[in-house]
């Protein structure tokens, strides 16, 4: 088996069917791992009644420590394969979406370490803008991310040998950004038109849980050499100032049911 999904879950009732519907419709074999956060909604209960006739291997954790973070380093750790797919509980993924990753692998080569989707949004020609502005954003600053966690994939090596997710590294919001940015030390990123998902746009107030623009202009002004010094001098304590930790993902103001 050369992938592995890891779905780090917390109270996703409404929305991980529909994403589960989308991962066991991939064309590529995979493991799924799926690991609930302390969830209180049903939602895992559910996920092992949509999977029992499943013929794909699933594996269930349990992590109790609150926070997304901790999940995805738990889930992660089970990992025994070649590639590993971070995917969130409320996005959906197209059946070619693993073997394109795949296809794009092979063919860039060893040093290339990650494969970033596009996100697309609702409606269609929305999502178009969307997947122009990263690709563009990518060509312009390969050495940056410029996608979500939920449309990153990573060699495993690769991904264990940057660090992996750890809470003691980057406790914060903006974890997928940190994570690339120790993993592109390693190798190179793929972005590519045809490698896309579609994300939900459900939360309704985003400043809890993004940065300022003025701090996104300086992370894209900041140059490589000068990455490390941006995000664990100047970023994490202006997130820890505002309480800006992992935690405050699981804090649900929905957009919409």
């Amino acid at each position: 088996m050369r992938w592995s999904i890891v779905i780090p879950v917390y109270n996703e009732a409404d929305f991980l069917p529909r994403t589960l519907a989308s991962i066991i419709a991939q064309a590529t074999a995979f493991d799924l791992i799926i690991v609930d956060n302390g969830s209180t909604d049903g939602c895992i209960d559910n996920a092992r009644m949509q999977l029992a006739d499943y013929s794909g291997k699933v594996t269930f954790l349990h992590e109790p420590r609150p926070g997304q973070v901790y999940a995805l380093q738990t889930g992660i750790a089970a990992v025994a394969s070649e590639f590993t797919a971070i995917c969130d509980a409320d996005t959906y993924y197209p059946p070619q979406y693993l073997s394109t990753a795949t296809h794009l692998f092979d063919a860039k080569g060893a040093n290339y370490v990650a494969a970033c989707a596009c996100l697309r949004r609702e409606p269609f020609f929305r999502g178009l803008g969307s997947m122009a502005h990263r690709l563009l954003a990518a060509f312009i600053l390969p050495h940056q991310n410029h996608t979500s966690g939920a449309a990153q994939m990573f060699r495993t090596d690769a991904l264990r040998a940057a660090g992996s997710y750890d809470p003691l590294l980057w406790p914060y919001v903006l974890k997928d950004h940190e994570l690339m940015h120790r993993v592109l030390k390693l190798g190179r990123q793929i972005y590519h038109h045809t490698l896309w998902c579609t994300t939900s746009d459900r939360r309704a107030d985003r400043g809890k849980v993004r940065w300022t623009l003025s701090e996104r202009v300086v992370y894209h002004l900041t140059p490589r050499s000068r990455q490390h010094d941006f995000f664990y001098q100047f970023l994490a304590r202006r997130f820890d100032a505002r309480g800006q930790r992992d935690t405050v993902l699981r804090e649900r103001d929905w957009s919409v049911a």
